[in-house]
């Protein structure tokens, strides 16, 4: 009898945004369940459908996982380096181990399995566009919870994308510690300020918010796992 191989979808969301963690998801479908009906690119999907299918993708696949690159690590390495390590990690994470990855995009990170980058591979494979649907809900979700600490930027609307909106808060609040300090944006208004980039320190950082105390200890960890046995 042929080997059933184990095939792993791996995306991430939250490459554009001003703030927040970058996400990135792993999903290998179970071969003996069907997959869920009305998998899609998470992008062409409404909230309502991602959360929907979050639960049963969750609940069919053999596993899952997710994980998180900090904005720390966006700001030290980039973010496409930070969106591949997110994207590791979430591999790395998974209680199976596939036959082989394949990534959404044009970049793979090194992994010790067979691993290939397929452009546009959230619209054309199934098990990819699941990926891209759990790391959206993910990292929406998180954004939520960075708007009960920040209220006035808008995080639960725009969920750190730089739309009008976001960038008026930006400009009347100022930086808090949870924005990319390298995004163009966020280091203009911190080079207006005499701040620059040379200010690592949380210190350094407007406090905007009676709420906002604190770092997220959340991210020091830098890795947020979930997985199914």
């Amino acid at each position: 009898m042929a080997q059933i191989r184990l095939i792993c979808g791996v995306d991430e969301a939250g490459r554009g945004p001003l703030a927040g963690p970058v996400c990135a998801a792993a999903v290998v479908f179970d071969p003996a369940r069907r997959a869920p009906r009305g998998i899609a690119d998470s992008k062409m999907l409404s909230s309502h459908e991602r959360e929907r299918l979050t639960i049963l993708i969750k609940d069919r696949a053999l596993a899952w996982a997710i994980a998180w690159a900090s904005v720390e690590e966006i700001d030290s390495l980039n973010i496409l380096q930070a969106s591949l390590l997110a994207m590791r990690r979430a591999v790395e994470t998974l209680s199976v181990l596939p036959h082989e990855v394949l990534f959404d995009g044009s970049h793979c990170p090194m992994l010790a399995v067979p691993a290939r980058a397929i452009v546009d591979g959230d619209a054309k494979v199934r098990v990819i566009a699941a990926a891209s649907i759990l790391a959206k809900t993910a990292r929406d979700a998180e954004m939520c919870r960075l708007h009960g600490r920040f209220p006035q930027y808008g995080f639960d609307v725009h969920k750190g994308y730089p739309t009008p909106q976001h960038l008026l808060a930006l400009r009347r609040y100022g930086v808090c510690e949870v924005y990319r300090r390298s995004f163009a944006p966020v280091r203009e208004i911190l080079d207006r300020e005499g701040l620059g980039r040379g200010a690592s320190s949380a210190s350094s950082l407007r406090s905007p918010s009676r709420s906002a105390a604190g770092r997220n200890s959340g991210w020091r960890a830098a890795v947020r796992r979930s997985r199914r046995a």
